[in-house]
């Protein structure tokens, strides 16, 4: 028993340490940094050339919104460059765009997914820095401005803007669920930053150094994460700046969201294999620690060993003859979680304003599509085409 114990500790441990104590020793060692190290840097003033880089697979519903904020960003007009790569797109997409004249289109009729699109498109990049953003998304007005500040540090090789999900007054599981996650995502994003590095980018909104760009193999599946991490992994910082920020609209349903989180959880396996240098603290222990607690975990041991936490607890509890009150206590806990994940399923399409009903759910399904991108990764059933998720209306 004392074995069973042993290793039920352990679990909980890398349980309890993935959802709170990273964050909490995020915020101790941001604050010690502080107290000692000065992060005011000195750049060049003027202003860089700037391409705002959007590849798109049929987006004809949001190409007018899409322009309109582009051409509406606080930056000057002379020095903004738009390029759009629109591979594969058979619903007027190219068409929609060729009356913009201050928009570059690149069109190929062959799809060969999002990576294929921009390692073609990046040949046609000129600027110094490049932005990436989803042609479903709306950039906040000031979003150049403020990343091109942050390259001012001839440290910082890529900046990564913060995805905002739309609030509503009352949402579904997938509009609640999404939205809480982002808030707390953003946040060790914050702390990340602070303290070394962001751990990857977002694809709705980040810049890099073009010099910087190298092609990236062409069945990635999680090609802002393999690009960005690469940056941090040849010595550059990946920035993270909340105030550079792409808003959009949640999934449609929990299965649009199940979708999607599928797909990413099959993408950070193939990550894991592709970015071993990450993991290797002589190259840079910041990075690798960082790497480790924020996705490692996260994506490829907790849902994992979720199950074992559970089954050990309750073998202890049932077959030991002096369990400590503890046991018992984090038992009932996980039983209330796993009902409120039960109750957050059975009401998950219903629209409340009690969005924390659907948290508990909301992690069960993450760690769901955990064992799911695994399967689908090791059965080599991921494809590289990625059909976007349906956003809410």
């Amino acid at each position: 028993m004392l074995i069973i114990k042993i290793i039920f500790w352990l679990l909980f441990a890398f349980v309890l340490y993935e959802y709170i104590g990273y964050a909490l020793l995020l915020i101790i060692l941001v604050f010690f940094k502080k107290l000692f190290i000065s992060n005011k840097i000195e750049g060049n003033t003027n202003l860089p050339d700037v391409t705002l880089f959007v590849t798109a697979y049929n987006e004809k519903d949001y190409i007018e919104s899409k322009v309109e904020n582009s051409f509406s960003l606080n930056y000057p007009a002379n020095k903004l460059h738009f390029l759009w790569v629109t591979d594969g797109s058979d619903d007027g997409t190219p068409e929609l765009l060729s009356k913009y004249k201050e928009i570059e289109v690149l069109h190929n009729t062959e799809r060969a997914g999002k990576i294929n699109a921009m390692n073609r498109g990046m040949k046609y990049v000129k600027t110094p820095i490049v932005i990436f953003c989803d042609a479903n998304t709306l950039l906040s007005k000031d979003s150049v401005i403020e990343i091109v500040n942050a390259f001012k540090n001839p440290k910082v090789g890529c900046v990564a803007g913060e995805k905002k999900i739309v609030n509503k007054d009352s949402d579904t599981a997938a509009g609640s669920g999404e939205g809480i996650y982002w808030k707390y995502e953003s946040l060790l994003k914050k702390l990340d930053s602070e303290l070394h590095t962001t751990v990857g980018a977002a694809g709705e909104l980040f810049a890099i150094r073009t010099e910087l760009f190298n092609d990236v193999e062409p069945d990635t599946l999680l090609d802002d994460f393999i690009l960005s991490m690469r940056i941090a992994i040849n010595g550059y910082k990946i920035k993270y700046v909340p105030k550079a920020y792409a808003t959009e609209k949640s999934s449609a349903n929990i299965n649009e969201e199940l979708k999607r989180k599928i797909r990413i959880a099959a993408g950070a396996v193939q990550s894991f294999f592709r970015l071993t240098t990450a993991l290797n603290p002589f190259h840079d222990i910041l990075l690798a620690f960082q790497f480790f607690s924020h996705k490692v975990l996260r994506w490829l041991i907790t849902p994992f060993i979720l199950p074992f936490v559970l089954l050990l607890n309750v073998h202890i509890v049932v077959f030991s003859n002096n369990s400590n009150i503890i046991y018992f206590v984090i038992l009932l806990l996980q039983i209330i979680f796993y009902m409120l994940a039960f109750v957050g399923w059975a009401i998950r399409n219903s629209k409340i304003r009690l969005k924390l009903v659907f948290v508990p759910y909301y992690i069960f399904m993450m760690n769901y599509a955990s064992w799911l991108g695994l399967f689908r990764y090791l059965s080599g059933k991921q494809s590289v085409n990625w059909e976007r998720a349906k956003r809410a209306m």
